[in-house]
């Protein structure tokens, strides 16, 4: 069981400016590439910024010209080897909405957004339940599979059945609350039934 990576959800190749990219190409590059924001990279590709929507409508008026001026620095960056919470912590951490993704070298190979965060939460039920099966359930607990009942409707997972011992029962909850996708968990198994006195 893993979260699925930054590099597996951050958009590769991303459109990038440098400091002094003029005002009015930046506003054209957001607008023809229908995105929110672009990354600032110095001469080698490496992020030293960020240019939003937001940071353009707020200097504007100060007749600001170059990306230079105009960009949130530093960049807060992300690495593609990341876990998608890991990157999520930080875009919270920091207020931001996006993170430039860079390889080892430092160069830009990526951009994450909020939106592709968002994308987890769209997994099929079916992949989901899957995962919680044979990860969770399986591998990990090494509990039969014919021992728990796994449904999903629209993220939201119910467990029914029964564990081999009571302690399992919030592992078994948290467990599945951090698979990627999952919304909510109804816990409803149950511990090993008493045997007669």
């Amino acid at each position: 069981m893993r979260h699925r990576s930054v590099a597996d959800l951050m958009t590769p190749h991303p459109v990038a400016v440098r400091a002094e990219t003029a005002f009015k190409e930046v506003a054209r590059l957001l607008h023809e590439y229908d995105i929110t924001a672009v990354p600032v990279v110095d001469g080698d590709g490496r992020p030293v910024g960020v240019v939003s929507e937001a940071d353009l409508l707020r200097r504007r008026a100060g007749g600001t010209s170059a990306a230079g001026e105009l960009m949130s620095s530093p960049a807060v960056t992300a690495r593609p080897e990341w876990s998608v919470v890991r990157a999520a912590r930080v875009m919270q951490r920091h207020g931001v909405k996006r993170l430039p993704v860079v390889g080892a070298d430092g160069l830009l190979i990526g951009v994450l957004s909020r939106s592709d965060l968002v994308r987890l939460f769209l997994r099929r039920d079916q992949a989901i339940r899957e995962e919680i099966v044979e990860d969770v359930i399986v591998r990990t607990l090494r509990i039969a599979p014919s021992s728990v009942t796994v449904d999903v409707d629209d993220g939201v997972v119910v467990l029914s059945g029964t564990v081999p011992r009571a302690e399992l029962l919030p592992v078994v909850e948290r467990l599945c609350q951090s698979v990627d996708g999952v919304v909510d968990v109804d816990n409803r198994l149950a511990g090993p039934s008493a045997g007669p006195s």
